[in-house]
């Protein structure tokens, strides 16, 4: 038994790519880098199904270019965690980790408020304080991508459906109940207000019973070393994440 990959996953369904197109932007990067590439439809299953718990080098530069995310971000295992063994076939397998030993018996399946799973494309709501425009407030708003494996849920915005354009949302969280936290990252516009700058911090939210909005805080570090905090809010807009769905939200929030 092994743990998918859905933050893979997440981001590629929020790149709007089927495994296939995944597949192919990644041998173009390749390519285009100098440094060609196998990539296929199976090694991205494989990745995304948590059988190969890390690219190699190759792949990784590639998965870097294509996705724009370190590949730390993308949900792959630490090695540490996992006895290496080099699969051949662009990565390496989960042999004797931790990470592919089955729950014990008896575990508890994760509890989730109201509905049976979080998947969906949701919209996400931050206010932030900015201290160099006055102290004015403003609001953060992306269309994002939740996927869902046990009691993990990943995110990633849809590529043009942000309020400030070219600034991705990725989201890392773990549920206990009604209880979700985890972390956040985003990564401004290059030719916006904070140039390209990436900002991360970590989310806490409580779900409602009806499962549609979870709404709580995040906490952030600022540019000049100082804690920030203030509220978010996710509010599901559709359970499906098929791609005519995926298409309908990939744009800016009304």
């Amino acid at each position: 038994m092994t743990t998918p990959n859905s933050t893979l996953r997440a981001v590629r369904m929020g790149l709007l790519l089927s495994q296939d197109e995944f597949a192919r932007a990644l041998r173009d990067a390749g390519h285009a880098a100098g440094s060609p590439n196998d990539a296929s439809k199976r090694l991205v299953q494989r990745w995304e199904a948590g059988t190969i718990f890390a690219p190699r080098p190759l792949y990784a530069r590639a998965l870097e270019s294509v996705t724009g995310l370190p590949v730390e971000s993308l949900g792959f295992a630490t090695p540490a965690l996992a006895r290496v063994a080099d699969d051949g076939r662009g990565g390496h397998d989960l042999q004797g980790s931790p990470l592919a030993t089955p729950a014990p018996s008896g575990a508890s399946a994760p509890r989730t408020a109201g509905r049976g799973t979080y998947s969906g494309v949701w919209l996400s709501t931050y206010e932030f304080v900015s201290s160099g425009r006055g102290e004015a407030v403003f609001t953060g708003r992306h269309h994002v991508v939740l996927v869902q494996h046990g009691n993990r849920l990943s995110g990633r915005s849809l590529p043009n459906a942000s309020l400030n354009p070219n600034s991705p949302l990725t989201l890392d969280l773990q549920l206990d109940g009604a209880t979700v936290t985890g972390t956040w990252t985003e990564q401004t516009a290059a030719d916006g207000y904070y140039r390209g700058a990436r900002y991360f911090g970590a989310l806490q939210l409580l779900a409602e019973p009806t499962g549609r909005r979870m709404a709580g805080k995040w906490v952030g570090f600022g540019k000049e070393f100082d804690v920030n905090t203030g509220p978010w809010e996710l509010r599901l807009m559709d359970a499906s994440t098929s791609k005519p769905t995926l298409e309908s939200y990939n744009r800016p929030p009304g």
